[in-house]
């Protein structure tokens, strides 16, 4: 397994894999309208690939505010179905948790089950709203999240992060 940064000459395939993943109505979800017209977190950005160069899997990070404090958003986080159940998952959500952590990120969101992203660190966030129609008992997140409470609204910032996420070489 080979994994790198997230580059554009990766787009198209990534997005066929979210497509075989989740369906290609997934960018109706409330998620994708944070997502809007923002550029991905793309150095927290990774794609793993198989032997035969591919996609096995990835991950993605994107900038977004809660209340009047900036966060990064994870998701999605996508395995090809042949490849379920290996700990690629584990493996990418654990590698870009390292990269947003050296990048100096204070809090990551998602939305997702309790009981498998707990197992990294994540919780449920009382008091912090996705878009609607999202259950509150799947937005969860990590880190320094003491005090932050507020809608989830896109990130203010056009074409910029607010974090310096290039990493360190020894990270993928």
């Amino acid at each position: 397994m080979e994994l790198h940064r997230e580059t554009d000459a990766d787009t198209w395939e990534v997005e066929a894999l979210l497509d075989t993943c989740f369906a290609p109505g997934r960018t109706a979800l409330s998620s994708y309208r944070l997502r809007d017209d923002v550029p991905p977190a793309r150095d927290l950005c990774l794609v793993a690939r198989g032997r035969a160069g591919e996609v096995a899997g990835s991950i993605r990070f994107w900038p977004v505010r809660v209340g009047t404090h900036d966060a990064m958003l994870l998701g999605p986080i996508a395995i090809h179905p042949t490849r379920q159940g290996e700990g690629l998952g584990a493996y990418l959500i654990q590698s870009g948790l390292d990269r947003a952590s050296a990048a100096g990120v204070k809090r990551i969101l998602l939305v997702g089950d309790a009981p498998y992203y707990g197992r990294f660190g994540f919780r449920r966030l009382a008091g912090v709203t996705m878009p609607p129609p999202t259950n509150p008992d799947r937005v969860l997140g990590i880190w320094d999240w003491d005090g932050v409470t507020g809608d989830v609204t896109k990130a203010a910032w056009p074409g910029t992060c607010p974090y310096d996420t290039s990493t360190p070489d020894h990270l993928p």
